[in-house]
């Protein structure tokens, strides 16, 4: 695991006050909603980039043909390999209200031994960690994928794998913090850097 910080300061980017960003986001199109989170009081620094990246996550979250489901299992498990707590903890607030249960959020820590995933679900899981760690998906893996998805949704997969894993490095690098109040690391507070995460990896 990464040693990341529990949990960012913002101390690289100072955070644009909200009504700037508000302003600043309408300019671009990226909704107001959106400008009030504080990775796109970040980002929008540079407006051109946050309107960017705004419409390749209107596209994954809202215009999409991943099943929700699939997407936040592959979000939380890059979250979490990566170290990620801004992208971990916004997520697993999405995750739960997309429906996916909260054992499963977390049996994606260690998902090889979670037995709440059915086969589309470890494919997807098993795509995300090959990606992360050489680059690309593995003939079988994608098979078995394929096995479930359409062309059309295996795309998705591949860019939805990309776009958050680009998340999970800009947050650090930038520095986000959470937003006000926002606890890390939910529901128990543990990180991968906590001594007994490792037990989660080698059990």
């Amino acid at each position: 695991m990464t040693d990341t910080p529990r949990h960012a300061g913002g101390q690289r980017i100072p955070l644009l006050d909200v009504e700037e960003a508000r302003r600043r986001a309408a300019e671009v199109g990226v909704p107001e909603v959106m400008a009030d989170l504080s990775v796109f009081r970040t980002l929008l620094h540079q407006p051109g980039v946050a309107a960017a990246v705004n419409g390749m996550l209107h596209a994954l979250l809202w215009k999409g043909t991943l099943d929700a489901r699939l997407r936040e299992l592959l979000i939380m498990r890059i979250g979490w390999t990566c170290g990620s707590v801004y992208e971990w903890t916004q997520h697993w607030a999405v995750a739960l209200a997309v429906g996916v249960p909260a054992d499963d959020v977390l049996g994606v820590r260690d998902w090889p031994t979670h037995d709440g995933f059915d086969d589309l679900d470890r494919a997807v899981l098993a795509a995300t960690d090959e990606t992360l760690a050489d680059g690309r998906i593995s003939d079988a893996t994608w098979a078995a994928c394929a096995g479930h998805l359409s062309d059309a949704q295996l795309v998705e997969l591949v860019v939805a794998i990309g776009n958050w894993t680009l998340f999970a490095r800009l947050l650090p690098s930038l520095d986000v913090p959470l937003e006000e109040g926002v606890a890390p690391w939910p529901p128990d507070g543990l990180s991968p850097t906590d001594p007994t995460s490792e037990d989660l990896e080698e059990s």
